[in-house]
């Protein structure tokens, strides 16, 4: 029974792992807003590029 008490009170101390973990899970956070951020401005960039060219297309007449 004290052997066990002893592994608790060592496993308490040990907060190296969870700083660690934390960490991590701050990372994998940054990276998906940082996904989801380049995702959004480059379907609204796209966007911006297709009306352009569009209003380039009908402002330039074809050549024959």
């Amino acid at each position: 029974m004290k052997n066990l008490i002893t592994r608790m009170r060592g496993l308490k101390r040990d907060t190296i792992g969870q700083d660690l973990l934390e960490y991590a899970l701050l990372v994998a956070l940054i990276a998906l807003v940082a996904y989801g951020a380049v995702k959004v401005t480059g379907t609204n960039v796209n966007s911006i590029f297709d009306n352009i060219a569009t209003k380039l297309g009908a402002a330039v007449p074809a050549s024959s």
